[in-house]
This record gives C-alpha cells, structure tokens and sequence, in this order.
C-alpha cells in the first residue's frame, strides 16, 4: 500500500514520469493539476554542452474527467536553450508524446478516448464536448488527428467476403441547398464502413476497388447493391467472381412500386377514371402494399376478399 500522499497523487494522475506540482480547485471551473517532466538537462544539438532553463511556459490541455468533474492538465514545460553564448543553436521546447501530442489541445489519453467514443460508441463530438468542458472544434480536431492514422492504417480492412455499396444523400451545399451525394463502401458481414467516396457513379468505387488490388478482390464471394445500374456495373467489371445480391428494402419497394402501378392500371380499366375515395381499389392502396405482421384479423379478412374478387376477373 502506497502511503506517501505525494506518490499518491501521482498515481491518481496516472502518467508516467511527471511530478504534480499542485492543483487549482476553483468553484464553477474545472479541476486544474499542474504537472512537470522529471526531465534530465539535454545537451545542446549543436555544441553539446548541457542546455540552460530559458523559461517554463505553461500548456493547459483538456484531459479526461476526474470523479465526474472536467480536468484540465496545466503541464509546466522545459524550454531549454544552449550555455555557450557562442553556440549557434537556438531554443527548444520538451515534447513527451505520452503528455500530449503535438499542436492538439487534448492529453493523449483524453485523444485516444475520444476518439474511441465516437469512432467505435457512435456517440456525438458535441456529446463529447460537454462532457469534457471543452470547445466543439477541440473533440473534432483530436478525433480527425487520431481517426486519420486508424483510418490509413494497412490492415484496417482484413479479409472482406461480402461488400456492399450505397448511395447517400451527403450534404446541401450552397444557398439552394444543391444535394451532393456519396457512396457508402461497407463490409456486411462485419457491418464495418471502409470508406465513402464521393459521387453516386461507378467512377470511384472502381478506383477505390483498383487500388485494393487482384489478391484482395478475390476474396470477395458477396457483392450487395440497392438495384443501381452503376453499381452493378462496378461488380461486373471489378468483382466478375462475386454473387451480386440485391437488397431487401429496394427489392421490396419495387415489388410495391409495381403492384401500386397494376392497381392504378385495373382502377382506370373498370373504372374509367383515377381513384375516388369511395372506390374500393383507393381504399385499399396501402392495405396492399402493408407487411404481413402489421396486418389485424380484419385486414386479413379484407385482403381475402379483394384477392377472391381479383380471380374470376383474371381468369
């Protein structure tokens, strides 16, 4: 058991090799500790001699939250500069990557665990940003920073047997809301987004799909898309090998699509104008195209009987 209160605190802080300096608890303001390196005096790059203190500027970083208060780290840094007068070497700043990476307002351990609840917990950057007491653009900035190296990684993407692509409506741009899209790159069996490009053609996905290389498309058994003619042209081309499946919801939304079609073609037939709200076929469009679960007793008996009136006219 450890007994020393200063060792203590360090502990409570949890980063290696710092000693804590004090702590600013102020009512309404977030929980400040002051923390130094135990850094050794470096020697100069130029000359060699041992460096000199210049000064101690002092870096506040956002770190994450201590018994559900926001923290910031006041971390008091070396600046060191050369003891000969006549060393042509200037000044330098200690970096400890541990602390903090470098032109982020974030500690590295706040960095990663942002980064982790929005990448992997879907949970919101202003979500975040309340949590913390920080501004919107610091969760974003450390989030886009430590998401860039994951996101590049090389094994990112591991082994893909099904692959599936969509279109979604990305932004609105401009003072008339133009609609830009984008297409969604996803591996189905892990239900993992690889990538969103831009444009709903088959331009980029077979760039994206080019640049993946022959050993790596190969692997491919699966290829899902929503009915698109582009699409489809892309898996021809990149993944001849692949079964192309075609999504439930589009499959069903076209089956709707045409039977809404052979109502409205039967209903001027016989009627000799479009649907009325008295006329049996208007009263039925959505009971038509209704789910089997969603459909009471009494919808059943309904459908029953229009099938049963359909028959002697088809036959």
């Amino acid at each position: 058991m450890v007994t020393d209160p200063t060792r203590m605190c360090e502990l409570l802080v949890g980063l290696p090799e710092v000693t804590v300096l004090g702590l600013d608890d102020e009512v309404g303001a977030p929980l400040s500790i002051h923390v130094e390196t135990r850094a050794r005096r470096p020697g100069c790059s130029e000359c060699g001699v041992l460096a000199r203190v210049k000064d101690r500027p002092v870096v506040t970083l956002v770190d994450l939250a201590a018994f559900g208060r926001p923290t910031r780290l006041a971390w008091h840094k070396f600046r060191w500069h050369g003891a000969e007068p006549t060393c042509p070497g200037g000044s330098w700043t200690e970096d400890e990557p541990s602390i903090a990476a470098k032109r982020l307002m974030l500690s590295d351990r706040a960095g990663r665990w942002v980064t982790e609840q929005v990448g992997r917990h879907a949970r919101t950057v202003n979500e975040i940003a309340v949590e913390l007491g920080c501004d919107w653009h610091t969760i974003n900035d450390t989030v886009v920073a430590y998401g860039t190296a994951l996101v590049e990684h090389k094994d990112r993407f591991g082994t893909v047997e099904a692959l599936g692509l969509d279109e979604v409506l990305f932004a609105r741009i401009g003072p008339w809301h133009r609609q830009e899209f984008s297409t969604q790159i996803v591996d189905v069996n892990a239900g993992q987004l690889l990538d969103v490009v831009p444009g709903r053609s088959g331009d980029k996905p077979k760039e994206w799909l080019e640049a993946k290389g022959k050993d790596w498309r190969d692997d491919v058994r699966w290829a899902t898309l929503d009915l698109s003619g582009p699409y489809r042209a892309v898996f021809d081309e990149k993944l001849p090998g692949a079964t192309q499946v075609a999504d439930p919801f589009h499959v069903v939304k076209l089956g709707n699509t045409k039977l809404d079609e052979c109502r409205r073609r039967v209903q001027n037939e016989t009627m000799g104008h479009r649907g009325h709200k008295s006329d049996p076929l208007y009263r039925c469009r959505r009971l038509l195209t209704k789910a089997d679960e969603r459909i009471d007793e009494k919808g059943k008996e309904k459908l029953h009987g229009l099938c049963g009136l359909a028959i002697p006219e088809a036959t």
